[in-house]
């Protein structure tokens, strides 16, 4: 009886996340309240809600990190089989607006938590610090010019950061053009200097 009790809970908190996630992408942070949330589920009460997570923080936070993983899981299968730094960076971008192209209301969830700078810490969790591994690793095997690797890093991860905002004004736009020109604006980036 107590695994049925936590395999519903379990479930009962994934539907809350998901419907959080779908509110959050959809309407935008400010307007996620409780209401909509449980009235997204399907839930006859926000008491629901409060029985699975502490506060909108606590809810906010499973959100996060529910994207985060599952962002983490899709790019890093394909980031992970490539040998040369240049072919991680390559595919890490590729990746991430695929990711962003199949899940859009997920990428705005997650967005919108971040610039609404209600968790700060969890803002790190989706900084450009494996950006910045893949450039360090690149720099030391001669993949790369010397440059500054965290000012690198951090504008190849605002250029994909963006993109769910452009895709509002842009719903259109051809996502795979435009990783396509991110692959190539980085390589002529990072490239080492052969003539000099």
């Amino acid at each position: 009886m107590q695994v049925t009790r936590s395999l519903t809970s379990h479930a009962r908190r994934a539907q809350v996340v998901e419907a959080a996630v779908q509110v959050i992408g959809s309407d935008g942070y400010a307007q996620a309240t409780y209401a909509r949330i449980a009235a997204h589920a399907g839930l006859s009460s926000t008491r629901l809600i409060s029985y699975h997570f502490a506060d909108k923080d606590d809810l906010v936070a499973a959100v996060v990190e529910d994207v985060i993983t599952r962002i983490g899981e899709f790019v890093g299968a394909r980031v992970g089989v490539e040998v040369t730094a240049a072919g991680q960076l390559d595919t890490y971008l590729e990746s991430v607006v695929a990711y962003i192209s199949r899940d859009r209301v997920r990428m705005r969830a997650l967005m919108e938590v971040l610039l609404a700078g209600v968790l700060p810490d969890l803002a790190r969790a989706a900084d450009a610090g494996p950006v910045e591994g893949i450039l360090r690793r690149g720099q030391a095997a001669g993949e790369f010019r010397d440059f500054d690797p965290f000012v690198m890093a951090t504008t190849i991860q605002r250029s994909v950061d963006g993109l769910p905002f452009l895709l509002e004004g842009t719903p259109e736009l051809d996502l795979e053009a435009y990783a396509r020109e991110l692959v190539t604006l980085f390589r002529l980036a990072t490239k080492v200097d052969t003539h000099g």
